[in-house]
C-alpha cells in the first residue's frame, strides 16, 4: 500500500526529472553539435519507438494475442489518417470497425 508521502516523493521526483529533461535540451543544444546523420536517425528512432508502442498496443493484450478486430480497426484508422479524414471520422471508423467485428464474433 502506498502512503500519502510516497505519492508526493514520487509526484516531484518525476516532475525535476521532467523540467531537466526540457531544461537540458536548449541548455545543450548550444554545447553539442550533432552530425546531419545523427539528426536523421534521432528523428528516425522516435518514429521506429512509436511504430513499435502503437503495434504492442495493437496486437498484445495480457500477453496474448488480441485478436483481429483491434488490428483491423488501427488499420482503418491509421488509413483514414493517412488520407486526411477528419479526426472524429478516424476514431469513429475505428471504433465502428473494431466493435462490427466483434459483434458478428470476430475475436
Amino acid at each position: 500500500m502506498t502512503t500519502a508521502t510516497t505519492l508526493v516523493v514520487s509526484t516531484l521526483v518525476l516532475g525535476v526529472g521532467t523540467f531537466a529533461f526540457r531544461f537540458a535540451g536548449p541548455v545543450l543544444r548550444t554545447r553539442i553539435t550533432l552530425s546531419p546523420r545523427v539528426e536523421r536517425l534521432a528523428t528516425m528512432s522516435a518514429v521506429v519507438l512509436l511504430a513499435a508502442v502503437v503495434a504492442t498496443a495493437t496486437l498484445v493484450d495480457g500477453g496474448e494475442f488480441a485478436g483481429y478486430a483491434r488490428p483491423a480497426g488501427v488499420a482503418v484508422g491509421g488509413l483514414l489518417a493517412w488520407k486526411k479524414a477528419p479526426f472524429v471520422v478516424v476514431v469513429l471508423a475505428a471504433g465502428v470497425t473494431a466493435a462490427g467485428l466483434r459483434l458478428l464474433g470476430v475475436p
